[in-house]
């Protein structure tokens, strides 16, 4: 595979902006390397439904301008459409754990939560906050348009929140207990 074809694959399979830096690190190859694919990939875009959207410092993959009615009207029905089970799950536990990574969401709920929260995004429900213990890293956090729909000022307010995360904790110990396998490291982190 060249070296276009792996930068794709990582912008993809990432689905958020990643630094030419990290880019660079994780393909083993200089930045000049790296933006000259990133050129290229770029050029081998024009005319589909992908495009790259890009600074100074980072890239990501996005979707060709010409789309963005066709984008805009698939967003409008994520929107107006319920959460889902698996929507509430993971809002749940960004209100009872959060702010809290993904990992650790992904953890908990033992699969890839990445969609779910991208969606919770869109929606004004969750915010992505930098880790203060891990630059590498986004925790995430209700936000206070969802607090003030549910009619709480803090998440403390929140229905049995003390007995929810005492049951978290529990779960996680238990887990760590059966499996031998630690939660993420920021998986303690506290409001």
């Amino acid at each position: 595979m060249n070296l276009s074809a792996k930068l794709e694959a990582i912008l993809f399979w990432k689905a958020e902006p990643v630094s030419f830096k990290k880019l660079a690190t994780l393909l083993n190859v200089d930045i000049p390397t790296i933006k000259a694919c990133v050129q290229e990939l770029e050029n081998s875009l024009k005319g589909r439904g992908l495009t790259l959207v890009q600074t100074d410092e980072e890239v990501m993959i996005g979707t060709a301008k010409e789309l963005s009615p066709l984008i805009e009207q698939l967003t409008k029905e994520d929107l107006t459409r319920d959460l889902g089970k698996a929507g509430l799950e993971t809002l749940s536990i960004v209100l009872y754990q959060g702010p809290i990574s993904r990992a650790n969401i992904d953890y908990i709920r033992g699969v890839n939560s990445q969609f779910i929260l991208r969606n919770l995004l869109i929606r004004g429900l969750v915010e992505r906050i930098d880790n203060p213990k891990d630059a590498r890293s986004f925790l995430y956090k209700t936000t206070l348009a969802l607090l003030s729909h549910l009619g709480v000022s803090k998440t403390n307010d929140l229905p049995e929140y003390n007995q929810v995360r005492q049951d978290i904790e529990a779960f996680k110990q238990s887990t760590v207990q059966q499996n031998d396998i630690s939660p993420p490291s920021d998986a303690t982190i506290e409001q």
